[in-house]
């Protein structure tokens, strides 16, 4: 199946922005040698997604730079290494870098920059603990060469490198090749190869995915030790590597050979000419730095090298993606123009009043023929409405989840082939609806549950053979409507989690202690901690503890759960339930004094009468009530809100319990009205904001109702939180008082 990942470039664009504004916020709040942990965390996170979105998408130039900033964040995170000045700003024009990089993709430019191998140069050596190489600025001082001597810039000099190479023995399965790696290190000059077999067990050992040998490499090369590493960066968590140069030879080289042979005729005499002592050393200098491969991240040398070993794992090939035209974009996105796509929610919400209208018409018990003609008429603007505007308008909002889906067939095969894993990914209920605003913000969550999939859920080919199952592993992407909310699946028939082994990583983190007793669901459950990770090397798949505890912030914050069920040598299934649309929801209205309030219903736990009797007063003049073992705080709406007219008696009224931030309180109102649907009407937007109130709306009646904020209205009546001074209703009132 061939998908046009280039519909989707804009998101990543702008998404990436809005990370490395981010990263440069946090940047700034840094002080060298005062590390404040959720700061880097910020900072990796946003780092991370734009390595993970530029991989996906095929941007390899940009994903390989933001993993060496990656890298070292991830070291200063963990305390391998202080903050210094000269990271702060080595990040800093980093994300400068990365700017230029995604501009030149949004205006059909290259994406490699000379800006990026410099400072990527930069990072390798402080991650070498080495000091980086001067940084040509044009001027003509001699530049320093590997061994830290001085060399004139008519000298062309030669290394000479011993270089150990001994892989790990899982090698192989990672979609690694050695062959390849040194048909690269070829390319920079003499190479000189000797396998070292003492490794090899035994044949009644021997496994045959295993890697048991080992190499000794002799290389000469006018290129660097920095260029020679960075052959091996895709295999430096999978081996042994050693490179050491033994030797060094210089020689005086024509100054103007390599200029002659890379211009073209008709500029020869002109560059030839050009050699006053203040242009010569530039253009030699220029030359020299040319003549070694470019780096692996040049779209001229990494596509040629690897144009028969894509398919094989060794590394991304940095192609240029394939560049939506503009006119299509402009038509397709629903990015451009989201002012017709409020008012046309707003058309949506004049639909939801002509039901309400034609309801109170048919509860009218004094019905007569008088009123059929209203009603006549009310019906033919509902089917008016609903023909020709709720449709349309929908299907503008609500977006099928073949939108998300479609990123993945790409992410899969990549990771699939690094893993050297066999996988079908098979996509349901691709043409099932969801929020525009939902889909944008659970796509990041998806890749990271994905990728937890591929690389800790399925088996390798040998492992899934052995326990007879199918070579090809199975990752199902489901989704489906379940009355007001859509339930999306990530279902996998690998392994199944390690509950032993993520209860053991929990109590080595701290999460639980020895005398906790938890269920297994309860042990799994623990995976979206922040920082919780089962993998025993960190690679840019896995390992760094980043993923998890951001999918069930992400899926949260959208009024979302995220669950996991799984069954040893099973697989495993994360199911997301998110709300259909952020737009409309469903409501309780509730009448306090001659005004009419709509209390979200998703926040409401039940509604009851006030038994006296379990109802006693606490410091402050505030009631609770005794309701099953629980003290809730009882807070007067008429109060909070200013309705002297109102029902003053608790014995008189009705409780609506309902709950914010895992606390509980109760809400007092004289009476519950009608539940009905309603569309979000911004009040800061179109008034100004309200204490208490997070928005309104318009009822059938035409008149206007607020609906309550929950989290403000308790902080507004001056309820303390568990861990505060003053009173905590999470505890028995015995405690509380």
């Amino acid at each position: 199946m061939s998908i046009d990942l280039s519909q989707f470039y804009e998101v990543f664009i702008d998404e990436s922005f809005e990370g490395l504004e981010t990263m440069e916020s946090e940047l700034l709040n840094l002080e060298p040698g005062e590390v404040e942990s959720e700061i880097i965390n910020n900072i990796f996170r946003a780092a991370h997604s734009i390595k993970g979105g530029s991989g996906t998408f095929g941007f390899n130039a940009i994903a390989e730079f933001t993993h060496e900033i990656e890298t070292l964040l991830d070291q200063i995170r963990n305390g391998e290494r202080e903050l210094a000045a000269n990271h702060i700003d080595l990040m800093l024009k980093s994300i400068d870098c990365l700017r230029d990089m995604l501009r030149a993709i949004q205006n059909d430019e290259p994406q490699e920059s000379e800006d990026a191998v410099q400072l990527t140069q930069q990072f390798r050596a402080i991650l070498a603990n080495e000091e980086p190489g001067q940084a040509s600025d044009g001027d003509s001082t001699p530049t320093a060469n590997s061994a830290g001597t001085s060399a004139s810039p008519n000298t062309k000099v030669t290394n000479i490198f011993d270089i150990h190479f001994a892989p790990e023995p899982h090698l192989f399965k990672t979609g690694n090749e050695p062959l390849f790696i040194f048909d690269d290190l070829a390319e920079f000059g003499e190479l000189d190869v000797v396998a070292n077999v003492d490794g090899i067990p035994e044949i009644a050992e021997l496994v045959s995915e295993d890697c048991y040998f080992a190499w000794n490499i002799t290389l000469d090369t006018t290129s660097s030790i920095e260029e020679v590493k960075r052959v091996f960066e895709w295999v430096e968590d999978d081996a042994k590597i050693e490179v050491k140069l033994v030797a060094q030879f210089e020689e005086e080289s024509d100054p103007f050979e390599s200029i002659n042979e890379t211009a073209p005729a008709n500029e020869t005499s002109t560059l030839s000419a050009s050699t006053s002592e203040t242009s010569q050393p530039e253009q030699v200098t220029q030359s020299a730095v040319s003549e070694p491969p470019k780096p692996l991240d040049s779209e001229q040398s990494a596509a040629p090298i690897n144009e028969d070993k894509e398919n094989k794992g060794f590394r991304p090939v940095a192609k240029k993606p394939k560049v939506q035209d503009k006119s299509k974009s402009d038509s397709s996105s629903i990015r451009v123009g989201t002012d017709k796509v409020d008012s046309l929610i707003n058309m949506v919400g004049e639909l939801v009043i002509t039901q309400a209208m034609l309801n109170e018409l048919g509860e009218d018990d004094q019905f007569d023929h008088s009123k059929l003609v209203a009603l006549r008429e009310g019906l033919a603007q509902l089917a008016h409405n609903t023909r020709d505007l709720q449709e349309s308008v929908m299907r503008i909002r609500m977006l099928p989840i073949s939108f998300v889906f479609s990123r993945f067939p790409r992410l899969v095969r990549d990771i699939s082939q690094k893993l050297d894993k066999q996988v079908e990914l098979k996509l349901i209920g691709e043409g099932t609806e969801l929020d525009k605003t939902v889909m944008e913000k659970i796509s990041d969550p998806m890749v990271h549950l994905i990728r937890n999939s591929l690389d800790h859920g399925l088996e390798t080919t040998s492992e899934r053979i052995a326990a007879g199952k199918p070579e090809t592993g199975n990752v199902t992407l489901n989704a489906y409507h379940q009355g007001g909310n859509i339930v999306i699946e990530i279902i996998d028939d690998g392994r199944g989690l390690n509950t032993t082994k993520i209860k053991q990583k929990a109590l080595a983190n701290g999460l639980i202690d020895e005398v906790d007793i938890l269920s297994d669901q309860e042990i799994n459950e623990l995976i979206f901690q922040p920082g919780f990770s089962t993998a025993d090397e960190v690679s840019d798949i896995s390992g760094r503890g980043v993923g998890m505890d951001v999918v069930k912030r992400n899926i949260n914050a959208l009024n979302g759960t995220v669950e996991v069920a799984s069954e040893p040598g099973v697989g495993s299934t994360f199911t997301i339930r998110l709300p259909l649309t952020l737009a409309i929801l469903d409501g309780q209205l509730v009448k306090v004094g001659n005004n009419i309030y709509i209390i979200p219903l998703v926040s409401i736990v039940e509604s009851l009468q006030i038994d006296m009797t379990k109802v006693n007063s606490v410091g402050g003049g505030v009631d609770v009530l005794r309701l099953r073992e629980e003290y809730i705080p009882i807070l007067r709406l008429h109060q909070l809100f200013n309705h002297p007219e109102a029902c003053q008696s608790l014995k008189d009224g009705l409780l609506v319990v309902v709950e914010s931030d895992n606390e509980k309180v109760g809400l007092l109102v004289d009476e519950l009205l009608a539940q009905q649907q309603f569309v979000i009407k911004s009040l800061e937007a179109n008034y100004k904001k309200v204490d208490g109130i997070s928005g309104a709306t318009i009822l059938g009646s035409g008149s206007i109702s607020l609906i309550v904020d929950i989290s403000g209205v308790v902080k507004m009546a001056g309820l303390k939180k568990p861990g505060q001074s003053g009173l905590d209703f999470t505890k028995p009132l015995s405690e509380a008082v």
